[in-house]
């Protein structure tokens, strides 16, 4: 039998359209090849340590065979893929034999992309699984935030007083469009079953700023849910956006993040009246990203104490758990 006529190469190895779990691929070949290549090998990997990947050997089957199909091709659901995640990719092009072998082509180019953040549909199904789980509502009347000494002493003498909004860090869900992207000051809101009061204990630190619930939460801000995890325990923390109305933190979660009832919710509620009534979900830990600068002055600073018996509350950089089914959606963690 006559030696087949070898495949060429793919080059010029082109990623678009990507998302939080997907992608289309496309490549250039030889023209004569179009016609007779039935199939497709792809080997997708994470990027790791800035190495090219070590693809497998040249007549081994590789992760992903499809048949061949007008390029670009979707790739969806074939692998777990995860939000914000740099990958390397790599394709052949193969003719099934009537033996059910394969000819194939040498692999292309490693090409480098990384995926996107989750999507609104995705935060949307973050939304319904938090919904479920926040519980009964609480009145409240003080937003707080506590930390060591040192920070209050920085804003005081190198920010004029006032507390400045700083980038979310990467705790919680890995695709959540604010992580490492919007600024804001981290508040909280709950409070203690029996005495309706913020807590005396905090993993941040002994000083507590408090500012009441009116001069944030009131109808010119607009109210945003950004994530719902947990890291391996039992209850479960809610992030949510305040911003107000028109600001810069407002116009970039517009087209990224759903945006909530500010007076029906599960999680964060004004309630106006001659006396407006503020409530924040029971069964959740509420981290409430305020957008703005906030100055001391505004509020009061107090001592609390105890604060080193919960270091296990800090959430600075936490993982998500990956296994959680309370608290995880179909696309990557």
């Amino acid at each position: 039998m006559a030696e087949l006529d070898l495949l060429s190469t793919p080059h010029n190895v082109q990623i678009s359209e990507v998302t939080c779990d997907s992608f289309r691929i496309a490549w250039e070949m030889a023209h004569e090849d179009t016609s007779r290549v039935t199939h497709y090998f792809i080997d997708l990997r994470r990027k790791e340590g800035g190495e090219l990947n070590r693809f497998k050997h040249r007549d081994v089957p590789t992760k992903l065979v499809a048949k061949a199909v007008p390029l670009p091709m979707a790739v969806r659901g074939h692998w777990f893929l995860s939000p914000r995640t740099d990958y390397c990719v790599a394709v052949q092009t193969a003719i099934r034999q009537p033996d059910g072998d394969y000819q194939v082509s040498e692999w292309s180019q490693v090409v480098e992309f990384c995926t996107g953040d989750y999507a609104m549909e995705h935060l949307q199904q973050l939304l319904d699984k938090a919904q479920a789980t926040a519980g009964r509502l609480l009145k409240f009347s003080v937003f707080y935030r506590n930390q060591h000494p040192e920070y209050f002493h920085y804003v005081r003498s190198q920010c004029g007083g006032a507390m400045l909004p700083s980038f979310k860090d990467n705790s919680g869900s890995h695709g959540s469009p604010i992580n490492g992207k919007l600024r804001g000051v981290f508040l909280s809101c709950n409070t203690e079953f029996d005495t309706g009061l913020p807590p005396k204990d905090s993993p941040y630190g002994p000083l507590h700023f408090e500012i009441a619930a009116e001069r944030l939460l009131n109808p010119s801000a607009n109210i945003y849910f950004a994530d719902f995890y947990c890291m391996y325990t039992a209850y479960h923390y809610v992030v949510l956006v305040l911003a107000p109305a028109g600001s810069e933190g407002d116009c970039f979660c517009k087209s990224r993040l759903p945006l909530l009832d500010l007076t029906n919710n599960p999680f964060l509620t004004y309630t106006p009246g001659e006396e407006s009534v503020f409530c924040h979900a029971s069964d959740v830990i509420l981290e409430v990203l305020f957008t703005e600068p906030m100055c001391l002055e505004q509020g009061s600073l107090t001592q609390i104490s105890g604060h080193h018996q919960l270091m296990s509350l800090s959430t600075a950089n936490a993982k998500k758990d990956p296994s959680c089914k309370v608290c995880n959606i179909s696309v990557g963690r």
